[in-house]
């Protein structure tokens, strides 16, 4: 089969688009044939060397969406023919950029039918990770929430949950992204390139920052006293730990991991249409390598999104 994998950490120019042995499961797996993959920050970031695997060559991708097509000896619910998602053994199994892939059973989902296998893919890391964040902040309805990044992947999910928990949502963003995330269900926008939020806005009692840098300290100026920011996707420095001390606000970080019970909630209300999927761009698997150069740019409205099987010219 096909497979996008690294043989040693760089640019995007070391994504192989290369032949592989198919997996099969073990007996407490299934294996899926791969329609979708979800393209996330952390797969660039490994594939870079910043997260490192314990050996090479690494097979990349976390989120994926197809279809059951063989099932361990240990499988009690799903069968040949399901099609699922879901968020593949994070963060040391992984291999979704691939035409096949073995999963465990309790880390899929059966898929909605009114969500594309696009879509679906692109929901698993960037929605848990939304929806873990706005648990990690701890706020309640009525609260003020700010989330940075409001129009990328983790962002656009983190507005409709919030908005759903009835909470007063802040978005920042570009400004050619304000009718999109005022459409989402955002309060208050504030466009970054033309005004600073630290100036502009009410405190707030929970953010959620998918940016960093500059932005995570600006934001500590915005916190209530007692409240708290989640830093996406690395932790706060000692510096910032520091500041967010001085300032009586806790600084954390959410470490995505599978959640079975936040995932089915998550799956009903993508199913009755109370949240959506934004779909920024969709390549044939062949074409991770610009896949990768546009997830870095930090510019996606939503996700990026492979699928295999749509182009057989190859990217080594």
């Amino acid at each position: 089969m096909k497979a996008v994998r690294i043989h040693e950490y760089g640019s995007p120019d070391v994504l192989r688009y290369e032949d592989v042995d198919e997996p099969e499961p073990a007996p407490d797996e299934v294996r899926v044939r791969v329609r979708a993959a979800g393209v996330n920050p952390v797969d660039w970031m490994t594939r870079k060397g910043l997260v490192e695997r314990d050996e090479l060559p690494w097979m990349v991708g976390w989120d994926a969406a197809g279809v059951v097509d063989a099932v361990g000896s240990d499988v009690s619910d799903l069968e040949g023919g399901d099609e699922v998602f879901g968020l593949v053994e994070f963060e040391y199994g992984g291999g979704t950029y691939a035409e096949a892939v073995t999963a465990p059973e309790d880390e899929l989902v059966r898929k909605p039918a009114s969500l594309s296998f696009e879509e679906a893919a692109g929901v698993p890391m960037a929605a848990l990770t939304a929806w873990q964040a706005l648990e990690a902040v701890d706020v309640d309805a009525g609260d003020r929430v700010l989330i940075h990044a409001a129009a990328g992947g983790v962002g656009h999910f983190a507005v409709q949950f919030a908005r759903e928990r009835d909470l007063h949502v802040i978005g920042t963003a570009s400004g050619s992204n304000e009718e999109y995330l005022r459409e989402l269900g955002v309060d208050e926008f504030v466009n970054y390139r033309e005004q600073r939020f630290e100036e502009v806005l009410d405190p707030v009692d929970g953010v959620i920052d998918g940016v960093g840098g500059e932005t995570f300290d600006q934001s500590l100026e915005t916190l209530k006293e007692g409240g708290v920011i989640d830093k996406l996707p690395s932790p706060p420095t000692p510096e910032q730990q520091e500041l967010a001390d001085e300032q009586g606000v806790e600084a954390i970080m959410t470490n995505v991991r599978w959640n079975g019970d936040w995932f089915e909630a998550i799956t009903e209300l993508l199913a009755d249409g109370t949240v959506s999927v934004t779909l920024d761009t969709v390549l044939p698997l062949s074409e991770a390598r610009e896949a990768h150069r546009l997830s870095e740019e930090k510019h996606a409205r939503g996700k990026i999104i492979l699928t295999p099987g749509d182009d057989e010219s190859a990217s080594n």
